[in-house]
């Protein structure tokens, strides 16, 4: 398998990223570090979705963070990553509902823009004045518009970074003036900020703020655009027409699931990722100032933020995909650890039925990812068994009782999220991450 360039320099305690990739997450690349099993990375990251979507010189559709080697880390292993802070320095942002107009990529907008007067693929393009047609071709001139905005809207957040409020077209128009300023972006990012659309569909509109990560994991074992690396968008990879074409057997192989959009990764949460490549490859970005479960327009508020993850390496993981112990709070009701009373309850029922110990129980959440949300539940459960060393039908029968299937983004990645036996959860080195993490 590739095996990712590293620095010969001393294992650091910690690493502060400020660079980012052409969108192409590439094992054979040199990574930052190493950094030390047990050290923080510090990194402030640039919006994914929009901005990258249309600048056609970045591969895949999100602008991620140069993945860091992780000292220790071997191939089958997997790092367990407790994120430790998101902040969000945007001061507005734009998103919305999207079209591909015909004839402005290869295939695929996200990987292989292409400008239909000059044929170009991935051309240098640049911004004159406002609105959906503002991204020029540097070489031709004409429009190069790989997306555009069906239905959209321009959101500024309050100074607490609590809400954020959608504006009208004025003041659309008014940030997209300064749209690297108000975007945050940082100096080392190369996308056009989406502020420049100046999008106002829906003004007048408050909104929640609840910071996440869209994209945090490791490097896939072979090259490949950092949105696709999901079993959904990695689809649209197999069979393609531009350079970055993979099968099917490919996809399964080298993707690590490292792009979730899963509303739960975010500040206090702990997420264990496969080690597909020696030294892992850490890497993180498309930092969303809020979602609800499914993504369902597509997008949303991509922002720029400041980030701060602990990262160590767990041996011998079993599965090729991540698994995530969620904050209490996000847990669906049924998979919440049990209380107190609950638990009296419980024995009392067991020493009037003779049953014995009742088995100790901890939440976990398994990522599954396909084509489609019903292929994505099927690769979910199959790793919850592999995981657990027990049936399909037992983790359908526990996440039924004791869990739930939760959404993460249309059209394919879900979580099975249930409560485990903690005795299986030790036998893959994951029990104390549940105790420390619930309390247990």
């Amino acid at each position: 398998m590739p095996d990712g360039a590293k620095t010969d320099h001393a294992a650091r305690r910690s690493l502060v990223v400020d660079a980012f990739t052409n969108s192409v997450l590439d094992p054979g690349a040199p990574m930052l570090g190493p950094l030390e099993d047990g050290g923080t990375i510090i990194a402030n990251t640039a919006p994914g979705c929009w901005g990258p979507m249309i600048t056609p010189r970045l591969r895949g559709g999100h602008e991620v963070t140069q993945p860091v080697y992780v000292e220790g880390a071997e191939v089958g292993d997997a790092v367990a990553i407790r994120i430790r802070d998101i902040t969000v320095t945007s001061i507005a942002t734009a998103s919305g509902h999207d079209n591909s107009p015909e004839g402005f990529c290869l295939g695929d907008p996200y990987v292989a823009a292409r400008c239909p007067v000059c044929d170009t693929i991935a051309p240098e393009t640049h911004i004159e004045g406002v609105g959906g047609q503002s991204v020029k071709c540097d070489k031709c001139g004409n429009a190069v518009t790989p997306f555009e905005i069906v239905h959209g809207y321009t959101v500024t957040f309050d100074d607490t970074r609590s809400v954020g409020l959608t504006l009208p077209k004025a003041a659309a128009e008014t940030i997209a003036m300064q749209a690297d300023h108000y975007s945050a972006l940082p100096d080392a990012s190369r996308q056009h900020s989406i502020l420049n659309y100046a999008p106002s569909d829906m003004p007048g509109t408050l909104v929640r703020m609840r910071p996440f990560l869209g994209q945090l994991g490791t490097c896939p074992s072979m090259p490949m655009p950092d949105s696709h690396n999901a079993g959904d968008f990695g689809a649209f990879l197999v069979g393609a027409p531009h350079e970055y074409a993979i099968t099917a057997e490919q996809l399964a192989e080298h993707k690590t699931d490292g792009h979730m959009d899963i509303d739960a990764v975010r500040a206090g949460a702990i997420i264990v990722c496969p080690v597909k490549v020696k030294g892992a490859g850490v890497y993180m970005g498309d930092m969303h100032a809020g979602q609800g479960d499914g993504e369902i327009a597509g997008h949303t508020m991509d922002v720029s933020g400041a980030v701060t993850l602990q990262v160590e390496v767990v041996k011998d993981y079993p599965l090729d995909g991540p698994v995530l112990f969620p904050l209490e709070e996000d847990l669906p009701p049924m998979a919440k650890p049990f209380t107190a009373e609950e638990m009296a309850k419980g024995r009392r029922l067991a020493e009037r039925w003779g049953v014995g110990d009742i088995a100790p129980l901890a939440p976990i959440s398994v990522i599954g990812t396909a084509a489609n949300l019903n292929d994505a539940i099927d690769n979910g459960l199959a790793r919850a068994a592999r995981l657990l060393d027990v049936t399909v039908a037992e983790i359908r029968n526990r996440a039924t009782v004791n869990g739930a299937i939760e959404i993460g983004r249309a059209p394919g990645v879900i979580h099975v999220t249930f409560l485990a036996p903690l005795d299986k959860l030790d036998a893959v080195g994951l029990g104390d991450y549940a105790r420390e993490h619930y309390g247990l």
